[in-house]
């Protein structure tokens, strides 16, 4: 993230400069495109430039739930059009584009000057395989089924609770939370799960230990719980950002867990018909590998070159 705004300041610079030896600064978009001509559909390194609708940009950072205290991060930027949308009312965000097409950042800067936004909008031009994701929030993207797919295991590393969406492609085995259709394109949301796949050994408010296995595939979950009988497999069982849920029936009496991750340890709530007790479990030993989140082999190409 220090690379990419070392890179918007050096931007900033040369307007500066430009400015001050008399060069006719832009006022308009049509200013812009004057200076920077792009067409759609114009062929990229790896993806066409087709701009998304103004609607679908729209229900991309609704979805998202994007606020003033978010970084949005946009891959493939364009002509900045997503981040320049997140930055102004009603959300107000920080955002970063980052673009390939050197005439496409340039088009780009451009209009965030116009806009008035260079305060909350950087266009960096890179290549989305070699910038740093930083410490964003929000990922936006309307790239390719493949691109999506070998960006994924990067995404996957970012925070907990990062919030993804995507404009018509989805991204393989990692089914959205949310799927929503605009003007006959899909937008699909996903949040990013903590890790927890290994085993847990609890204690609840009482003094009863009970131990939960956990089995982890994106925010699906499996295992078993066990304590003082036979284990019961659980059920409905979630990993949503930081937040973990799932029941479980032992000796046919009914249980329901929800709680919040943190790091090594889970904080949270068991209830059964009778009593609610809080809970607090912590990781023995480290989480088992998880191919799920680990990069495709093919995708090695677009990292190597």
């Amino acid at each position: 993230m220090v690379r990419l705004l070392r890179r918007s300041a050096a931007a900033a610079s040369l307007l500066l400069l430009a400015a001050a030896a008399g060069q006719a600064q832009p006022r308009s978009r049509a200013d812009c495109e004057a200076a920077h001509v792009a067409a759609w559909g114009r062929a990229g390194k790896d993806v066409p430039w087709v701009p998304t609708f103004d609607a679908v940009v729209l229900a991309m950072l609704s979805m998202t739930q994007v606020t003033p205290q978010d970084l949005v991060l946009d891959l493939g930027a364009g002509d900045g059009k997503i981040a320049i949308a997140a930055a102004k009312p009603p959300f107000g965000a920080r955002a970063i584009g980052i673009e390939y097409d050197p005439d496409l950042a340039k088009l780009a800067g451009c209009l965030v000057q116009v806009e008035g936004l260079a305060d909350r909008v950087r266009i960096v031009e890179g290549d989305i395989f070699k910038e740093d994701f930083g410490d964003a929030s929000v990922v936006t993207m309307y790239l390719l089924p493949h691109i999506n797919l070998c960006v994924r295991h990067r995404i996957l590393a970012m925070e907990p609770g990062t919030r993804v969406v995507s404009h018509q492609y989805s991204m393989a085995e990692w089914k959205p939370d949310r799927s929503v259709q605009i003007q006959g394109r899909d937008v699909h949301l996903w949040v990013v799960p903590a890790r927890v796949d290994g085993l847990w050994d609890f204690q609840d408010s009482e003094g009863t230990p009970f131990t939960v296995d956990l089995r982890q595939t994106f925010g699906t979950l499996s295992g078993e719980i066990s304590g003082g009988g036979a284990p019961q497999a659980l059920h409905s069982a979630t990993v949503h950002g930081l937040e973990l849920r799932f029941t479980s029936d032992a000796a046919g009496a009914a249980a329901s867990f929800s709680g919040t991750i943190r790091g090594g340890e889970i904080t949270g709530v068991l209830r059964t018909s009778t009593a609610a007790r809080t809970a607090t479990g912590r990781l023995r030993g480290a989480l088992r590998r998880a191919p799920w989140a680990e990069m495709p082999p093919d995708c090695s190409r677009y990292y190597d070159r």
